[in-house]
């Protein structure tokens, strides 16, 4: 197999390659470089390549449904094709990667465009974790010459909130950085809170960084509007057949460099908010009720169910 996809793999399980859009895009650069580097011959050798590439890069990240989604409708591409010539299944790979990586953008553009209108002038938004969609969401409201504040929590144990907050600042709007536990504080003076997800389930449930529950929660308390900004194909079909979304467990050494050996670290990447504290999803058809999540992935993207 590619060397390019092994690489690939240990940079998304090591986090160097973070957000979900991100991991699906190193993926499907990683089938690319594959589809160009094969010394297959033959068709049956060049599927079983890809095949290999999938579960190696599946098994990189467990909560990375829109990462697994993508993977699948490429190679579907070319499982589905009646050409024999490994090149021209090489040439398949590259359309697709291409095809998919345009309607990431367009849903991006879509996504940005529809949230920026939640923004008005002197709103205050709690953010949580790092989202590129998030974060261009925010940037569109900015061009549109809207004046707003962002509060970003740290996001421990990765810190990824210095990445929203560097990159708000860098944007030039007002930023308030805080631990995760201020957040209680801190709520009584935000007007809505805007997350990224790192997947939907099909009961209207979101995945997302360790947090995000409590986040909801103190929301929910404060009356205060919970939005999530996501992407559809960040559905998991899975969860439609009674399966339940997998939550990574990182290294205790994240949480804690050489911990006591006898004490018992957990380290899980990601909680579940329960759709009744969700005000909407924000995605490219709209601002939707999670209830609706499965329904309107089913007519947008029938495939994904397959």
């Amino acid at each position: 197999m590619s060397k390019s996809v092994h690489e690939a793999a240990e940079k998304i399980q090591r986090l160097e390659v973070q957000g979900a859009r991100n991991v699906a895009i190193a993926a499907i650069k990683a089938l690319e470089l594959l589809a160009k580097e094969t010394k297959a011959k033959k068709r049956a050798d060049f599927m079983k390549e890809l095949s290999e590439a999938k579960e190696l890069l599946f098994a990189s990240r467990e909560t990375e449904p829109l990462m697994r989604n993508v993977v699948r409708w490429v190679l579907n591409q070319v499982e589905d094709s009646d050409e024999r010539n490994v090149g021209e299944l090489g040439r398949i790979v590259f359309a697709s990667a291409k095809k998919i990586q345009k309607s990431f953008e367009e849903a991006k553009e879509r996504i940005a465009e529809i949230g920026a209108k939640r923004i008005i002038d002197g709103t205050t938004v709690l953010t949580h974790c790092h989202s590129s969609t998030v974060t261009y969401m925010l940037s569109k409201a900015l061009s549109e010459g809207k004046t707003f504040r962002v509060i970003c929590t740290e996001t421990r144990p990765a810190f990824q909130g210095r990445i929203t907050a560097n990159e708000m600042l860098s944007l030039g709007v007002k930023t308030t950085f805080i631990v995760d536990s201020a957040a209680r504080s801190l709520m009584r003076d935000v007007d809505l809170v805007v997350v990224g997800a790192d997947a939907l389930t099909s009961e209207g449930n979101v995945v997302n960084k360790i947090g995000t529950g409590t986040i909801a929660l103190l929301a929910r308390e404060a009356r205060k509007p919970f939005y999530v900004v996501s992407e559809l194909l960040k559905f998991d079909p899975a969860t439609l057949y009674g399966e339940y979304e997998k939550i990574e467990e990182r290294s205790r050494d994240e949480v804690w460099k050489n911990a006591p050996v006898e004490l018992d670290v957990r380290n899980p990447a990601f909680d579940v908010t329960p759709r009744h504290l969700i005000h909407g999803i924000i995605c490219e058809e709209g601002i939707i009720s999670p209830h609706a999540i499965a329904e309107v992935v089913y007519r947008v993207y029938p495939w994904v169910f397959h």
